[in-house]
């Protein structure tokens, strides 16, 4: 997940992952300047934080985070569905 530390939406996909139980990667776009340019690379040019790979599927924000979760597609992708 890429993030800067100051981000609310940052950390409300940050609560939402560990209740859940989830271990994730941060990647501070911020303390790791170039993680910005990887992280826009990989999210076909979005640039807003967070930007949320589970596996090698781009998920989106948090916002999608927690669509995904609400139609209960977060669990069968964190379960490998």
């Amino acid at each position: 997940m890429y993030t800067t530390s100051w981000c609310p939406y940052c950390e409300q996909a940050r609560d939402l992952l560990r209740s859940k139980g989830v271990a994730f990667v941060e990647l501070d776009i911020e303390a790791e300047p170039q993680r910005r340019a990887e992280m826009l690379e990989r999210s076909g040019g979005q640039h807003k934080v967070p930007q949320i790979f589970i596996g090698s599927h781009h998920v989106g924000g948090a916002d999608e985070l927690q669509a995904l979760d609400s139609t209960g597609g977060l669990e069968a992708l964190l379960a490998g569905n």
